[in-house]
């Protein structure tokens, strides 16, 4: 373990936290308000505070993640956001929107974030003065962490497996039929399903994941 890779790993986690995931909740909830559902309004979360959307198991889980990685791999998850599709505008296409929005909120995080690392990696004569500085270093250090966590998240939420946020993109671009099969599917299996997602993503998901890290971060960041 890499004790410097750890801790601007762990200083991006709690930039997370406080920000990222409300952010990525708030968009949620905000979507689902847009679209004529009030219940995460109701129930206190159209908000960006980070304390309503803290869950302690997965914000455990992001930091534990950091440690073991050195910074290299990231999972945790926010409180999720409650919505009720019956309310939703628009049917199972509003409830893809609703869940579509959160994802791209951590993508979106993660262009701001590459905008300014791009132009540093690409100027000599910029980088060279911040990575001989040990606070320099450690502030592009954070920020890259940074921007991993919110590409893996982005990634992660939009893999069409229940209850991630992609199964409900996925329900709402599929034909009904195929929609209510999926459903019942769903239904029938909803107890183990989580449970051999997390077995995949801490057994095997870091090394078949990695490769789309690499593709998006080295478009965003022009290497």
């Amino acid at each position: 373990m890499n004790p410097d890779a750890i801790v601007s790993a762990l200083v991006a986690v709690i930039i997370m936290l406080l920000v990222g995931f409300p952010i990525h909740e708030f968009l949620h909830a905000w979507t689902a308000y847009r679209l004529g559902d009030n219940t995460a309004r109701w129930q206190g979360r159209l908000t960006l505070d980070p304390r309503v959307h803290f869950d302690p198991v997965g914000g455990i889980m992001l930091v534990i993640t950091a440690i073991i990685s050195s910074g290299q791999f990231f999972f945790g998850y926010a409180k999720p956001t409650p919505v009720n599709p019956l309310n939703l505008n628009g049917g199972r296409r509003g409830e893809a929107l609703v869940a579509a929005a959160g994802p791209l909120s951590n993508l979106v995080l993660a262009s701001l974030v590459a905008i300014p690392l791009r132009y540093i990696i690409h100027a000599p004569e910029i980088l060279a003065p911040i990575t001989q500085s040990d606070l320099g270093f450690f502030a592009l250090e954070v920020a890259l962490a940074f921007l991993t966590i919110n590409i893996l998240l982005f990634i992660f939420n939009l893999i069409p497996i229940p209850p991630l946020d992609g199964w409900a993109v996925l329900l709402g671009l599929v034909p009904a039929p195929l929609a209510y099969q999926l459903r019942e599917f769903q239904n029938r299996y909803a107890a183990i399903i989580p449970v051999i997602f997390i077995a995949f993503v801490f057994i095997g998901g870091a090394r078949i994941i990695s490769p789309l890290l690499n593709t998006i971060q080295g478009f965003l960041l022009g290497i």
